[in-house]
């Protein structure tokens, strides 16, 4: 689990990256929770994941925010950290010159940011957002969205209700060749126990497996 360092808009950003042992593996990039609420790299979903995209072959990235941890820089309000998410992309593109499947993982905040980068770079081939904060945000900007995604919330979610995100699916669903896996957790918050975290994992692999093999049929077919 290497650190790493590397050049962001603001200064240097501190993250944690993963090269896979396979030829021209798939990437993914993780975003964290909001960095005034205490998110960090280190968040359980977060880490989580980092140790699941391992699993999967993946070169994965975890990083903080500007002003987290190592990270240099002020919080932003968003707008910077949307950059810090570039630049963090950038990176990964970098020492995977070759790979031709791009993800984008993100909880709450993180779920906004990606969602935002989704828009920025056309590249991006999927995503997984985790409590998307989709009742302090605007989501409009996703018009329309780029491509197919999960998004996961918890049913229970005290800090965005289950109905907005319900509601920004909804709208994603009608545009033309989107498909939006949409999954609910009964009985869970905003923020996941240890059990509810593993369940959370399972069903981003799920996803992401189950995207990934009808890829590979379609470019057999092909």
């Amino acid at each position: 689990m290497p650190e790493v360092m590397f050049a962001g808009p603001d200064g240097r950003l501190e993250g944690r990256y993963h090269h896979s042992k396979q030829a021209n593996a798939p990437v993914a990039l993780l975003l964290h929770p909001h960095p005034l609420h205490g998110g960090t790299m280190n968040n359980r979903v977060i880490y989580a994941l980092y140790q699941r995209y391992q699993a999967m072959g993946f070169s994965v990235l975890r990083f903080n925010f500007r002003g987290v941890g190592r990270s240099q820089g002020r919080y932003d309000g968003g707008i910077g950290e949307i950059s810090d998410a570039a630049s963090a992309l950038d990176f990964l593109q970098a020492v995977n010159p070759n790979s031709h499947s791009l993800w984008v993982a993100g909880y709450s905040f993180g779920a906004y940011v990606g969602m935002q980068l989704l828009m920025r770079r056309p590249e991006m081939g999927g995503f997984v957002s985790i409590s998307a904060p989709a009742s302090h945000y605007d989501f409009g900007f996703l018009a329309p969205c780029p491509c197919n995604g999960l998004i996961l919330h918890g049913a229970a979610d005290e800090l965005v209700p289950e109905s907005s995100v319900k509601k920004l699916v909804d709208k994603l669903n009608t545009q033309r060749g989107i498909t939006i896996d949409y999954r609910v957790m009964p009985g869970a918050g905003h923020v996941f126990t240890p059990e509810e975290t593993e369940r959370v994992v399972d069903m981003a692999e799920d996803h992401v497996n189950s995207r990934m093999n009808r890829s590979r049929m379609a470019l057999a077919a092909d």
